[in-house]
């Protein structure tokens, strides 16, 4: 298995959480090749979805950018080699209107 050579970058994540994480990587990395992002990224996602509810989202990739609303405690980035892993739950992100950063959004009709 793959799991001890994984860097996690950033998480909020519960330590069980995380280790199923990198668990379910490092399977679907035995299962696929690192060439197939997307069927890794649907593996680690439908299996959380299954353990821990809907609304779950993973971006796999070499190189990528993101900007994403995330639940508390649901949120980790992570490598394994060059492979970088972005899994999250999703949000509405209603407790912010994210207009502050951007203040000439405000005034668009």
């Amino acid at each position: 298995m793959l799991e001890g050579k994984a860097v996690i970058g950033e998480t909020d994540m519960l330590q069980d959480m995380q280790q199923e994480a990198l668990h379910l990587a490092a399977k679907a990395l035995d299962f696929f090749d690192v060439t197939e992002a997307t069927e890794i990224a649907r593996f680690v996602k439908k299996e959380f979805d299954r353990v821990y509810g809907g609304g779950w989202q993973c971006i796999v990739g070499t190189d990528f950018g993101s900007f994403v609303t995330h639940c508390y405690g649901c949120f980790i980035h992570f490598s394994i080699g060059s492979l970088a892993i972005l899994l999250f739950k999703g949000s509405t992100g209603q407790d912010t209107d994210g207009d502050d950063e951007f203040p000439a959004l405000k005034n668009i009709d």
